[in-house]
C-alpha cells in the first residue's frame, strides 16, 4: 500500500549567489574534496585504461601468447578477459565504498552549508 507524501513545497529555496558558489569552490574544504576525489579517481582510471590497452595490445600483437591454454579450453585471452570484468565491478565497489565513507560526508557538509542549512 502506497504512502501519500505531501506535495511539494511552494515557497522556492533561496539559490546561492554567484559570488557564493565562487566563495565556496576558492575555500580550501572544497580543495580537499576535490583533492581527495582525484587522488583517488585519476589513479584508478590510468591504471585501469592502462590495463585495458595492455589487453588490446595482447590481443592483437601477441596471439600465440592469448592462445595458450591453460586448462582445457580455457586460454589466457578468455583469462584475461574476464578478469577485465572483474576489475571494473571491483573498481566500481571500491569507489562506492570510498566516496560513501570520505567524499560524500564532505560534499553533503558543503551541499548543506550552500542551501542555508548550516
Amino acid at each position: 500500500m502506497a504512502t501519500e507524501t505531501p506535495p511539494p513545497s511552494k515557497t522556492q529555496a533561496q539559490l546561492p549567489s554567484t559570488e557564493e558558489f565562487v566563495a565556496v569552490q576558492e575555500s580550501a574544504e572544497f580543495g580537499e574534496l576535490r583533492g581527495s576525489y582525484r587522488g583517488f579517481a585519476f589513479p584508478l582510471t590510468v591504471g585501469f585504461i592502462t590495463w585495458y590497452l595492455l589487453y588490446v595490445l595482447l590481443s592483437n600483437y601477441a596471439g600465440d601468447f592469448m592462445g595458450t591454454k591453460l586448462f582445457g579450453n580455457i586460454n589466457v585471452a578468455l583469462v584475461l578477459g574476464l578478469a577485465q570484468f572483474l576489475t571494473t565491478f571491483l573498481i566500481a565497489w571500491w569507489y562506492a565504498r570510498t566516496a560513501a565513507a570520505k567524499l560524500d560526508p564532505k560534499a553533503d557538509a558543503i551541499k548543506s552549508r550552500m542551501e542555508g542549512g548550516a
